[in-house]
């Protein structure tokens, strides 16, 4: 079988081997090998306990190199033994292909120049998803594998199940995975996103035959219900850690800080109107009653009305110690009007820390009725004194650059 010299070349420079998983794909794997070696030698195939005569198509293609066990473990397992084998055999990276004939290795040369683009990114195939016999069910699988994989890093992409990818092994590392099943093509993309590697996409053609020739092993809902614990899981250690350790390695920079003043803070695009809401909001997210999710929520909030997210979390500081008891005393006094409790019953004088938060129990609506108040009030004093001070200042300065 003749080899494209050039493309061959490539691959070799780069230490790239194609890697095909495979199980029970006789019928479409030997035209895949064939495209694949096509372009190149560097060929590894996983047989992940095949029962049909796939052994046989193996064995005629002796070029390739060949990890094979038994019984059928899933094609999570099978990339991760297939990852193993290529790094021992001294490979830096590897572009997987499905063996059900989906991907043409007319699209190799495609994620291979990316290596020259960008060496230490993971490269997605991203698949046209509306052509001609695209299963209806791939289209909403892959729209709801997306958002997951937003929430999870902030990341958006058009294709995050594409099965044709090309993979930085020199990067990864020797992480240690969880997922043994399909699923495990989620878990590896989630996770080298937080190692901070880069995820980058190229388009790929993709071929689906008719619904009656298809063949797939996935099993909608086993499958799909273990793809929905894992965002699970992966939410729930964005949420605790992730985010946190991101904002904790931001802050620790100072370029970061003096790069949030510059473009955040002092932004000479954004208008004093828009400034100043950041601030009334995040004055008022610093006194609502929500201890403990406050800052969160704030952020979250100012990504989504599109607010300056470094004016609205200063702001919202307003109610961090030593100014915390003085915010649970102002909510306490302005409840008062709704009800009727005095403010002089809440004394804090000469109390300990318990004694306090037992107080403010015993008064618990008073103070949420009147923090909600004082939040409003607070947030539109802050607004209008902001607006004000930003007009004066910022007239003064352009009249001074003018000068």
């Amino acid at each position: 079988m003749s080899v494209s010299p050039t493309h061959n070349e490539l691959f070799e420079q780069h230490r790239v081997a194609v890697l095909i998983p495979t199980y029970n794909n006789a019928t479409t794997l030997a035209a895949v090998l064939e495209d694949a070696l096509s372009y190149t030698h560097h060929v590894i195939v996983v047989n992940d306990g095949a029962t049909d005569n796939t052994h046989e198509i193996l064995a005629a293609n002796p070029l390739i190199q060949l990890v094979s066990y038994s019984p059928n473990r899933g094609k999570g397992i099978a990339l991760r033994r297939g990852f193993s084998y290529a790094k021992e055999q001294g490979y830096d990276y590897v572009i997987t292909m499905d063996a059900d004939g989906q991907h043409f290795a007319s699209d190799l040369p495609i994620l291979l120049n990316k290596i020259t683009e960008d060496p230490n990114a993971l490269v997605i195939g991203a698949r046209n998803l509306q052509q001609e016999n695209m299963p209806g069910k791939n289209t909403f699988a892959n729209k709801f594998s997306n958002f997951w994989f937003y929430v999870e890093t902030g990341l958006k992409g058009p294709d995050t199940q594409s099965g044709y990818r090309l993979y930085p092994l020199h990067r990864m590392g020797n992480t240690r995975y969880w997922c043994t099943k399909y699923e495990f093509e989620i878990e590896v993309l989630v996770r080298s996103a937080w190692k901070g590697i880069k995820i980058d996409w190229a388009p790929v053609q993709v071929y689906y035959p008719p619904a009656e020739e298809r063949v797939s092993h996935f099993r909608p809902f086993r499958d799909f219900s273990r793809i929905s614990v894992l965002n699970t899981v992966l939410v729930f250690i964005t949420l605790i850690y992730i985010k946190p350790r991101d904002v904790i390695r931001y802050l620790s920079k100072w370029d970061n800080w003096k790069k949030m003043w510059r473009d955040e803070v002092l932004n000479p695009t954004e208008s004093n109107a828009k400034k100043a809401a950041a601030i009334g909001f995040g004055v008022f997210m610093g006194i609502i009653p929500i201890w403990g999710f406050q800052l969160l929520v704030a952020i979250l909030l100012s990504i989504k009305f599109k607010l300056n997210k470094a004016l609205v979390v200063l702001a919202a500081h307003v109610s961090t110690p030593p100014l915390t008891i003085g915010v649970l005393y102002a909510s306490f006094v302005t409840g008062e009007l709704f009800m009727g409790q005095k403010s002089r019953d809440l004394i804090f004088m000469g109390q300990t820390l318990d004694t306090i938060k037992h107080t403010i129990k015993a008064n618990f609506l008073q103070y949420v009725l009147g923090a909600c108040s004082l939040a409003v009030t607070a947030g539109i004093v802050a607004w209008l004194v902001s607006f004000a001070l930003l007009s004066v200042f910022r007239k003064n300065k352009q009249l001074q650059n003018a000068q």
